[in-house]
């Protein structure tokens, strides 16, 4: 990595971490301050969650098309900008209609953040470097999630209104942060695009997208992770815990906590573990564990043994997820920047996101319900659809390119990869220097 790439990494990285933190404020509370501090109702409540994934769905099929015709810097800015308004909002607003708008802003200036700053460490990184580069951004989300959420927790207090309004401003003020930090980048274009015509990015668009069939399984793929794992942590999983394994409202923070400490504590160590191998294997693998995870749920609820035993069954199935995370970050989301053309990387990170959304906002959807009532289906289908991605990856690994599936062996096979994006399936075209 040059002088300058590293550079704008470094910077890049600090403002995600530091938005990341803004957002453990007010993430785990939000429930509680619309429900009771603003007394506007559990429906309101749940009415303002939802509109976090209705606004991502409305802005990110249009952000992708943005950032490959204007660059990701100056989306990213405007994300942040936003994301802030939409937080301050929230900490003053005390009517159901400024409460969901407010939530609708923030909910939209975050979903945008996502591929921006995606596309942002893509034109920073170079292939070899890449893998490291996502893990430590998810590391860094992590980290600021947790210490944001464990400071606000000391902040808050339900018979003071002022306390949440103070955790909002924080969060606004960490987005202005973010945008500042932005600002000061400067961002290295990719060599592709260099010389390229404006609105080069645009061409193609979600017809080659999708004729991209190799982008194509992954996003399936992409949807089945987010489905069996984040769509369920605080839906379907935490029902079930509660209903069926009789877990108490505030192990469901220290399940939380657990999934948490393991992704700070292992990622690095899985890190120089998945490096070396390949992609598509590490994410079958995840498959694995992640159905081991859901056998332990099962047992929690479903086993009749103490309640002790129910208990650390259930946390360990959040220490699991945390580990399939772990291993997770510095494969799937370098694997969208390396099958995307470099012309199209807003497009193909943008995507992506979306399908995460969609994920996010079917999974509770589904697992709601079913972990509240029927618990041996409940388990017996997320066992499944965790067994679904091992078989989706190992599918995957075969479509693509040996390079793509273990970027390692480009050091020693000395490899260069050409984008073709006119080609139905994104065929790569590669010549031994």
């Amino acid at each position: 990595m040059t002088r300058a790439k590293g550079a704008a990494m470094r910077r890049i990285q600090a403002g995600n971490a530091l938005s990341a933190f803004g957002l453990g404020f007010t993430v785990p509370y939000l429930y509680v301050y619309v429900a009771q501090v603003r007394d506007l109702g559990a429906g309101t409540a749940g009415a303002v969650l939802a509109v976090f994934a209705l606004a991502a769905l409305v802005v990110l099929p249009f952000t992708g098309r943005v950032i490959d015709r204007r660059g990701p810097l100056p989306v990213l800015v405007g994300a942040a900008l936003l994301a802030s308004a939409g937080a301050a909002g929230l900490g003053l607003s005390t009517t159901v209609p400024a409460v969901v708008l407010s939530a609708a802003v923030l909910g939209a200036g975050t979903a945008v953040m996502q591929p921006a700053l995606a596309t942002m460490i893509v034109w920073s990184s170079e292939a070899t470097t890449r893998t490291r580069a996502f893990a430590t951004q998810f590391f860094l989300q992590n980290l600021g999630l947790g210490i944001g959420g464990l400071i606000g927790g000391h902040i808050v207090d339900e018979s003071r209104p002022g306390s949440f309004t103070l955790l909002f401003a924080i969060e606004s003020v960490m987005f202005l942060v973010l945008a500042g930090i932005a600002l000061t980048v400067r961002l290295p274009a990719p060599a592709g695009l260099h010389g390229a015509p404006a609105g080069a990015g645009a061409k193609g668009g979600l017809r080659a997208l999708l004729g991209h069939r190799a982008m194509v399984q992954l996003l399936v793929l992409g949807f089945v992770l987010f489905f069996a794992c984040y769509g369920q942590f605080e839906s379907g999983l935490a029902a079930y815990g509660t209903e069926a394994a009789g877990i108490e409202p505030s192990t469901l923070g220290t399940a939380l906590a657990a999934n948490t400490a393991v992704i700070v504590a292992a990622q690095f160590l899985v890190l120089r573990f998945v490096e070396r191998r390949s992609r598509t294997r590490v994410i079958a693998a995840v498959g694995l564990i992640w159905a081991v995870a859901w056998l332990a749920a099962g047992y929690a609820g479903l086993g009749h043994g103490s309640q002790a035993m129910a208990t650390a069954a259930f946390i360990s199935t959040y220490a699991l997820f945390g580990l399939g995370e772990a291993m997770l970050s510095p494969t799937v989301a370098p694997l969208v920047a390396d099958l995307a053309p470099e012309s199209m990387v807003g497009q193909y990170n943008s995507a992506f996101a979306l399908v995460k959304q969609l994920a996010l906002a079917v999974g509770p959807a589904v697992g709601g319900p079913m972990g509240a009532a029927l618990h041996g289906p409940y388990i017996v289908t997320f066992v499944l659809f965790s067994l679904a991605v091992t078989v989706l990856a190992l599918r995957l690994g075969k479509r693509l390119t040996p390079v793509q599936d273990q970027p390692s062996l480009a050091a020693r096979t000395r490899v260069v990869t050409v984008h073709m994006p006119q080609a139905a399936d994104a065929e790569k075209v590669t010549a031994a220097r």
